[in-house]
């Protein structure tokens, strides 16, 4: 008896202990093995289409891994509830996640991370039929996997590449040979749910090809796999897939039995995901730990009652026993208070925490429509502005009236700079660039920027030494745009800081590996240099030097940010060495795919030759433009040159005016009233593909330019533009017009 009392006792103390405040620091090599169990009890659970076992698992790894700030885990984690939501077929919020975790992943350099996100995005792509996107994720998720060595998730690669051409009814046996090839690199593989998934597949293949024995034999595999495991979504699938095998096979009993088990489990899983999990219920407020106490106390009763009768010590012991079970009903009551307003503060500040997200969410759109409708608009009056200079200075104006004319031009050209950096800036913040891969001559890219910066390096008196690696392959594979984008900036603002000085542009090979190119970069300069404590904010937003050289310089800080904005975006990153007084260098390393196995280049690089010039008098030239000062600025220059203009004020009236008479350029404004510039090119092209049609328009953030050209433009000029650019980019069109004929 003694040894019974001791035994409550004991028990009663240690629950006491139990509900005092524990220490809130936890070892980091526990909470790291338990966070990475959560996310592997997650995935799983999402497998099995368990959604709301799998959203409180995966909260509970972000909440832990922020705790130790663990960012692989925060990554990984938002990249498997994008897994979730994709399944749910909440796609926006599956980018959303998917943007979150590859951005972490980029910071931290997480490879392994980074490529199973792309695979995650590419299968968003997949479900959305958007071929094109998710072969790119797929590619880059496969380099990625390649320099791993990391067979099985190039089988899963191969696997969705393949699920991709069934999908968009492609070549059947096309997608045969990639499943074949995912075959061999997953089939031992313990990513069960992916084996299931190529099983599943194959099956789908061979029923494409009309071999439904193997289709069959597929499906069985699946459904071994798919049952033992738990994948509820796989086994309806494939019981959908044996309905419609057995139809084939006009065997209608078999095939409606499997409907109706595909159905059968549709609505078990929907019902899954519907339930209250009770047992969490349990263990969140303690109930099991009541119902243990409660048990054991119904043995101690037993064991009262059986040694009642024996001595009076019986009923101290039963007296003793009462207290103790009221003491342990008043701790546990106790206990589960605190816990329940802890979690009533919990959820409150969740909910807080959450709308704090959803207004900084709304903000940041809002900034970003809000600046991208301003530099829009921004636009017409400044198109205005410069049109009109340069009509004033055709005039023949007095040389006051020159100087005058001049120094507006010139403010009007730096309005526009700064209006396409802010731009260029919102699209990088909004994630509205996308990388595009053509073939293009660096040397000859790089050329024709130093030809555009020539007449501003001569005006300070600079020497620009161009250093181009002969060794490096001709035709190289990229994105000629943004390179472009970078190295006007960089350029420009070492000729924005040197007067009376030289500028090096040095490109050279670093190695090779196949077909891979991996190039390095270098811009110096001997101008102003940058002080030691200003070189790392010089690439944030509105950054510069100092106020000294704002004043001295002008500018707006922009070009920087958005050159290591761009960098980032291609997988790189910009290296500054810089001292005060003695110059700066700016130095960054890209890769690309050669398009050639020998290199081609002599000395310099063969130069297409431009098109010969044409005479613009008696050229009938129609302006399709509804703003009445655009349509007078436009058609005066053009006048100027002897052109025959005629005006439409909207793409109805362009539509009709093309028809009736023929014209040998069409320059068609964007945004106006009616349909718009796309649309009537669109109605134009479908009775005259010949004529050369060029986009006027007003850049925004949401505008796409390879959707002009895919639309039937032949050119674009954004407005406003210089009246050079403007007639290259005419005689340029009309020539190969000619050049046709």
């Amino acid at each position: 008896m003694k040894n019974f009392t001791f035994i409550l006792l004991f028990a009663f103390w240690g629950n006491l202990c139990y509900s005092l405040p524990q220490d809130e620091t936890q070892d980091y090599q526990i909470a790291n093995e338990r966070i990475q169990q959560l996310i592997n009890d997650a995935e799983v659970s999402v497998n099995m289409l368990d959604f709301d076992n799998a959203i409180e698992q995966l909260n509970s790894s972000l909440a832990l891994s922020k705790s130790i700030d663990d960012k692989h885990f925060i990554a990984l984690s938002s990249s498997i509830l994008a897994k979730l939501y994709y399944l749910r077929h909440e796609y926006d919020k599956a980018i959303t996640e998917l943007n979150r975790a590859i951005s972490i992943q980029r910071e931290i350099n997480d490879e392994e991370g980074l490529a199973y996100s792309y695979v995650n995005f590419a299968k968003i792509f997949i479900a959305q039929k958007d071929k094109t996107r998710a072969n790119r994720y797929l590619s880059l998720a496969e380099e990625l996997y390649s320099k791993l060595g990391n067979e099985e998730f190039l089988g899963i690669v191969a696997l969705n590449r393949a699920i991709i051409i069934l999908n968009t009814e492609g070549e059947p046996g096309q997608s045969l040979n990639l499943l074949k090839q995912a075959k061999t690199q997953l089939e031992d593989s313990d990513k069960l749910y992916e084996v299931s998934r190529l099983y599943y597949y194959l099956a789908r293949a061979y029923i494409s090809l009309e071999n439904y024995e193997l289709a069959q034999e597929y499906c069985q595999k699946v459904l071994e796999i798919a049952k033992a495991e738990n994948f509820g979504g796989m086994v309806m699938s494939t019981h959908k897939l044996l309905s419609k095998i057995y139809e084939e096979k006009e065997d209608y009993k078999t095939s409606l039995a499997y409907l109706e088990k595909s159905y059968s489990r549709k609505d078990s899983i929907i019902a899954m995901n519907k339930e209250v999990l009770a047992d969490q219920a349990n263990a969140k407020y303690g109930v099991d730990a009541l119902q243990s106490s409660l048990n054991e106390l119904s043995l101690q009763n037993a064991e009262q009652e059986r040694n009642l009768k024996v001595n009076k010590l019986t009923t101290i012991l039963s007296v003793a026993l009462i207290t103790i079970l009221s003491l342990l009903t008043l701790s546990l009551y106790k206990n589960n208070n605190l816990r329940a307003r802890a979690n009533e503060l919990l959820q409150k500040k969740n909910t807080e925490l959450t709308k704090a997200k959803e207004n900084a969410e709304k903000a940041s759109l809002a900034k970003a429509q809000f600046l991208s409708t301003i530099t829009h608009e921004l636009r017409t009056p400044l198109y205005a502005v410069t049109g009109l200079t340069h009509l004033l200075l055709e005039e023949s104006p007095t040389e006051n009236q020159k100087e005058h004319l001049n120094s507006l031009k010139f403010s009007g050209e730096y309005l526009l700079s700064l209006i396409n950096n802010i731009l260029d800036l919102n699209k990088l913040e909004a994630n509205k660039v996308e990388i595009m891969e053509a073939s293009f001559d660096l040397k000859k890219r790089i050329s024709d920027v130093l030809v555009a910066l020539k007449n501003s390096a001569d005006d300070k008196n600079i020497k620009i030494h161009f250093n181009y690696d002969d060794s490096i392959p001709q035709e190289l594979k990229g994105d000629p745009l943004k390179i472009s984008q970078i190295l006007i900036n960089l350029i420009g603002n070492s000729i924005k800081f040197t007067e009376d000085g030289d500028i090096w542009i040095d490109v050279s090979k670093n190695s090779r590996d196949g077909n891979n190119v991996l190039l390095d970069f270098e811009i110096k300069d001997n101008g102003e240099g940058i002080t030691k404590e200003k070189q790392k904010a010089i690439f944030e937003n509105f950054t510069q030097g100092s106020t000294q050289i704002n004043r001295k310089f002008g500018g707006t800080g922009l070009g920087l940010s958005i050159v290591k904005n761009l960098l980032t975006l291609l997988g790189s990153e910009i290296k500054l060495e810089s001292e005060l007084g003695k110059g700066s260098s700016f130095a960054f390393q890209l890769k690309f795919e050669a398009k050639e196995t020998d290199n081609k280049l002599e000395n310099s690089p063969e130069v297409p030759e431009e098109p010969a010039k044409i005479k613009l008098e008696g050229k009938h030239i129609l302006i399709v433009e509804d703003n009445k000062i655009n349509q007078m600025i436009t058609r005066k220059i053009l006048e100027k040159h002897q052109v025959i203009c005629e005006v439409a004020d909207n793409g109805t009236i362009a539509i009709e005016k093309t028809k009736e008479k023929e014209y040998d350029l069409i320059l068609m404004d964007i945004h106006m009233p009616g349909i718009s510039g796309i649309e009537a090119t669109k109605e134009i092209r479908k009775f005259n593909s010949a004529i050369p049609i060029i986009a006027l328009t007003a850049v925004t953030l949401d505008e796409d330019l390879d959707e002009f050209f895919l639309n039937g433009f032949s050119e674009i000029i954004p407005k406003p533009y210089k009246t050079e650019e403007f007639f290259l980019k005419i005689n340029r069109q009309l020539a190969l017009k000619e050049s046709t004929v």
